[in-house]
């Protein structure tokens, strides 16, 4: 019997795109030709596949078990012509996608934009945000090409790479009344906070941190990007507990002033994820190293 292999790319945009219409456009054809494109694999392999339901399509058994098989052999054929191509990231012309969650958008991504234009001026970044949900930064179909912060339940198609660890420090207006170069536990509890709020599920961290401390948070305001923390602090006497690199960078700033935590909140860890497609992509793999470099520079700081 003979395949058309070109039927494979189809079959696993539909996996994971799970809609006819944005499959169609990922993959540059029109909605009928896909339609026919799923007809031929529906014949050749004697199952539906897809199953379309009221917010789009729900694939079968046999495509959930056939996807991880399909995917792997199309990763091992990137490999091998991808992995022949050259790149030179100083006459690199192109646009790159990045999924910064808010922490890496702060403290990260400035350096990696200033490594970009003293050693790749051609290469330009877009952003996109990273919240709670993987699938909608477009890095589990390969349209963004990593996601930096941290990553959970990562899918089969995702390689995750461990960047650095961050702790916590906070950080008070530089002339207030009740902190001096230390913040006791008494006082910690006794002040008004403010707090950057994470995205869903990502909630647990900083609030885990501090139960298993023990120790008390009086929450007066919540926002959701660190931007916001500087501008409230320096003209409140509120108090925010932010990661030890945040910190570091605010402590420029004339009218902040940071303060170890009172107790030990442990350390988290900051992560970049991208497509299995890009395994052996030369530019792919370049830009992975600029980032962990501008990680492992970033955490010498601390």
């Amino acid at each position: 019997m003979k395949y058309d292999l070109n039927l494979l790319p189809v079959f696993i945009t539909l996996m994971e795109e799970r809609s006819v219409t944005r499959a169609a456009e990922r993959l540059g054809i029109t909605q009928p030709a896909l339609s026919n494109a799923l007809a031929r694999l529906r014949t050749t392999l004697h199952d539906p596949l897809f199953i379309r339901e009221r917010y789009g399509i729900q694939p079968t058994p046999m495509a959930q078990e056939l996807a991880p098989v399909i995917a792997a052999a199309l990763a091992k054929i990137d490999d091998v012509f991808i992995g022949q191509q050259e790149f030179d990231p100083a006459q690199a012309e192109r646009l790159v996608t990045l999924a910064p969650n808010s922490y890496a958008e702060f403290a990260l991504v400035p350096a990696i934009v200033t490594r970009l234009r003293e050693v790749a001026p051609g290469i330009k970044l877009r952003l996109t945000p990273y919240g709670s949900d993987l699938a909608e930064t477009g890095v589990i179909s390969g349209t963004t090409s990593m996601v930096i912060g941290r990553i959970l339940d990562a899918p089969d198609n995702l390689v995750v790479q461990h960047l650095m660890d961050d702790g916590l420090a906070c950080v008070v207006r530089a002339r207030h009344p009740d902190v001096g170069t230390e913040l006791t536990r008494e006082t910690y509890e006794r002040l008004r906070h403010v707090n950057v709020l994470p995205p869903g599920r990502l909630r647990a961290g900083l609030f885990q941190a501090l139960e298993r401390q023990g120790l008390r948070r009086e929450v007066a305001v919540s926002v959701t990007h660190f931007l916001a923390v500087p501008e409230i602090v320096a003209v409140t006497d509120y108090c925010a507990t932010l990661p030890a690199l945040i910190c570091r960078r605010l402590a420029h700033d004339p009218r902040l002033k940071v303060v170890p935590a009172p107790v030990d909140l442990g350390t988290f860890p900051v992560e970049m994820a991208w497509h299995v497609r890009y395994r052996q992509d030369p530019a792919h793999r370049w830009l992975r190293t600029l980032v962990a470099e501008v990680a492992r520079e970033a955490a010498a700081d601390l």
